[in-house]
């Protein structure tokens, strides 16, 4: 019998757990497909400061399906998804969240595809749920612009919803960066995919932790580990305003010489000074977020630290 793992990051989600446990739990006992699956539940704390781990261990305590890994601080889903997936016991890995905004009834259309040879199976929003219209548009902007500075596909409305096969995740677990962004990674490690659409459900409980703030920062996680066009860009803007203060110069020269004009003052000088201040910050802003990772991966620290594992010991029959 094959085994798959549900992999679930949790960061403050006591009030969401049970339900999604009853859920999950509930398929696996009536399900006719799911019923062909042995299956493990991999519950992982990111730090969460409720009382999310003690759920964990009550569910733990009652259901030998379940799994979990309690993490010593809040790392961040990244890293949290990470942790899982290097301890997973499956024949394939299903990472959803905790907060049923992806559906589980959708797994049984993913295994399907599974055994049909597809070996990364990821669900496709249809829609994303109650987003601004605003978060929305630039979101998909954002995938459109990514995707024009790398040379791989990256797919949009694709979040962390899929199936992994056992064959991805040992891929997954060869890339050890510190600063992870893992929709990317999916993207990069290629194998047979395929999307699986599913509409995206409000929160059962709790409220989400992701600010917009970190939302933007994964945005430039996202953009400075796939690609080095920001680079590109900070040279071609330095060439473009080297470009026009030399005519500039130039024009000012000739004007000058030939028409005895005053050279412009004090209010021209400031202008051209803080512009050329602005595009120098924005220069080795733009370094520095290159240089940042870089030295961040240079002291190879660990991308998580676990404070405890407790898996599951029933064996099963392959």
């Amino acid at each position: 019998m094959k085994k798959v793992t549900i992999l679930v990051p949790c960061h403050n989600e006591e009030e969401s757990l049970p339900l999604l446990y009853n859920t999950v739990s509930n398929l696996m006992d009536n399900d006719p497909k799911w019923r062909e699956y042995a299956w493990e539940l991999l519950l992982v704390d990111d730090g969460s400061s409720d009382k999310t781990i003690e759920v964990m261990k009550s569910l733990y305590e009652k259901d030998d399906r379940v799994s979990y890994i309690e993490l010593s601080r809040n790392f961040g889903k990244e890293s949290a998804m990470f942790a899982g997936l290097n301890y997973a016991q499956g024949d394939c890995v299903v990472i959803m969240d905790a907060d049923l905004q992806h559906p589980p009834h959708v797994i049984s259309e993913m295994l399907q595809k599974w055994e049909e040879g597809y070996e990364d199976v990821y669900g496709k929003r249809v829609t994303r749920g109650k987003e601004s219209w605003m978060k929305k548009h630039l979101t998909l902007f954002y995938y459109k612009l990514l995707q024009k500075f790398v040379r791989y596909e990256m797919l949009p409305n694709v979040g962390d919803f899929r199936l992994l096969d056992k064959k991805c995740v040992e891929a997954l677990k060869e890339m050890k960066e510190s600063e992870r962004y893992t929709k990317g990674l999916f993207c990069f490690m290629g194998f047979k995919k395929i999307g699986v659409e599913f509409e995206t459900q409000e929160r059962v409980a709790g409220q989400s932790s992701w600010s917009t703030g970190q939302l933007f920062k994964l945005a430039i996680e996202g953009m400075v580990s796939f690609t080095t066009i920001p680079l590109k860009f900070a040279t071609m803007l330095g060439i473009l305003v080297s470009s026009g203060a030399f005519i500039y110069m130039m024009v000012v020269l000739f004007k000058t010489i030939f028409f005895g004009e005053v050279v412009p003052g004090y209010p021209t000088l400031i202008i051209i000074i803080l512009f050329l201040s602005g595009v120098q910050l924005l220069t080795v802003g733009i370094l520095g977020e290159y240089i940042g990772r870089i030295y961040i991966e240079t002291k190879k620290r660990p991308a998580y630290i676990i404070r405890e594992y407790k898996k599951q010991e029933k064996e099963y029959e392959n």
